[in-house]
């Protein structure tokens, strides 16, 4: 593909590829539905990835509108790094500035979450930094299915297993968009060869030490069977519309159980002990959501494990989640670690 053919797609919105524009077409509505100014968009250097910068590259010959694009180094590979500064250089060619910040942090155990959560306290902060409201990921369909294989070899119950929300709360100040989450990997990787070329490929997505990678490499075999991860994806949106309706009764009852004060949460006990199991569940993973940033709710086997010595007579306290759950009166009381430890 020359360079004045993927300029001429980025400018048209992919009209010479008939299942390509079809996806900018769907791109284009949602990024314009949410109506904003400006937007972040994540970038790894992948074919997903950058498929989206692509996608975002051409709404801007439609739309005046600001990307900025930021890539996090996690600083956990040797060559990460020099990998960074190759995809600096491949948008650059598309007068597309890419930012490239470096991870101090050092990452040893749980790589994958850890990584993860030093990504999004890096990409909150450049959206505090800039009054960005909304962070773009490339997030796709197969990506989907992997969450929901990999939550249900967890045990999840129907909010792990409606895997991830198309549009999610980071923080207070900043959302989370997966505009690309229906749309099926192979398109994503048209999109960047033909608008870039070629695309990074990580390593680790090969490593079998993940159970993420495990799960990928079960997609052939599992479409040679006859088990199509479209389907799996049309079981995901079904259980998400459940979710939705539960979402809905589980505001009422937190309203009327939990109080928030600055650094603690109070659960009315004596309504709590009455409730069953599944909504237990839901609100400790709440109330913890309500005090820790970047929270992702916790395995069903550590949260009843927390509910099964709560219901004990001789319950005093149980650290879980980054906070510490206590009795206080005749409320159940959360603090996070940090506020205990200094208050």
């Amino acid at each position: 593909m020359s360079k004045k053919n993927s300029i001429v797609n980025l400018k048209n919105g992919f009209k010479n590829h008939e299942d390509l524009s079809h996806i900018f077409k769907n791109f284009k509505n949602r990024i314009d539905s949410l109506k904003k100014k400006k937007y972040l968009v994540a970038v790894s250097g992948g074919p997903d990835s950058l498929a989206l910068v692509a996608l975002t590259k051409a709404y801007t010959y439609c739309k005046k509108v600001k990307f900025f694009y930021l890539l996090v180094d996690h600083n956990i590979r040797k060559n990460s790094n020099r990998e960074a500064y190759k995809v600096k250089d491949l948008l650059k060619k598309k007068k597309i500035h890419l930012k490239i910040i470096l991870n101090k942090k050092k990452i040893i155990r749980n790589i994958q979450a850890e990584a993860r959560n030093v990504r999004y306290n890096i990409l909150t902060s450049f959206c505090k930094k800039n009054n960005i409201k909304v962070v773009l990921t490339a997030h796709n369909l197969e990506d989907q299915v992997e969450t929901f294989f990999i939550r249900l070899s967890r045990g999840s119950g129907l909010k792990g297993l409606s895997s991830m929300k198309q549009l999610n709360k980071i923080n207070s100040q900043v959302s989370l968009y997966r505009p690309l989450l229906d749309t099926k990997k192979e398109f994503l990787t048209k999109i960047s060869k033909i608008s870039f070329g070629k695309y990074l490929k990580d390593p680790s997505n090969k490593n079998e030490k993940f159970l993420r990678t495990k799960i990928r490499n079960l997609k052939k075999p599992l479409e040679k069977s006859g088990i199509k991860y479209e389907q799996i994806f049309k079981s995901i949106q079904n259980l998400s519309l459940s979710r939705n309706t539960l979402d809905g009764y589980f505001d009422k009852i937190f309203k009327d159980l939990i109080t928030k004060t600055n650094n603690e949460i109070l659960i009315n006990f004596s309504k709590y002990r009455d409730l069953s199991k599944d909504t237990k569940m839901a609100i400790i993973n709440e109330s913890i959501k309500k005090l820790k940033k970047n929270y992702y709710d916790l395995r069903s086997k550590k949260v009843d494990n927390l509910i099964m010595s709560i219901s004990k007579k001789k319950f005093k306290k149980v650290t879980l989640g980054g906070c510490i759950f206590f009795k206080k009166g005749e409320n159940l009381c959360l603090k996070a670690e940090k506020h205990l430890t200094s208050s």
